[in-house]
């Protein structure tokens, strides 16, 4: 074989075999590794773990950088903001009322939101093997 053989030529290798991504997303929108499904991907509240336990599955390359806080955000405050609005046309609760507890449920949304939107970009970056998967 040449240098010039096709078959050398990087365009022409075989590319990996592809990797479901509703699966993996709808694993690691859970907690679990996107590749077995059953190890933890979080040693604490959003840190993820270098591998997976279960399946030793390398999670060091993933990289989410901000895109849960925006998705967590976005989210939040079209569900909440709509239903701020509904809540005061329908009841017209004093200003404080709505406040405190509209200020409560925001809180607990975004929180409860953001390692599942983690998750799901962790997700899509396995299946797509991104940053070195």
């Amino acid at each position: 074989m040449t240098h010039d053989d096709p078959a050398l030529r990087p365009e022409f290798a075989p590319a990996p075999p592809e990797r479901p991504a509703w699966p993996a997303i709808a694993k690691a929108m859970r907690g679990r590794c996107p590749s077995c499904g059953e190890g933890a991907i979080y040693d604490s509240y959003l840190k993820l773990t270098p591998s997976c336990p279960s399946c030793g599955e390398d999670l060091s390359h993933a990289r989410a950088d901000d895109g849960p806080a925006y998705l967590s955000i976005l989210v939040t405050a079209k569900v909440m903001g709509t239903l701020m609005l509904l809540t005061y046309e329908t009841w017209q609760p004093p200003a404080a009322v709505l406040a405190v507890t509209f200020s409560i449920g925001v809180v607990a949304m975004a929180l409860y939101l953001l390692p599942r939107f983690k998750g799901m970009i962790l997700g899509i970056q396995w299946a797509k093997r991104m940053h070195g998967f």
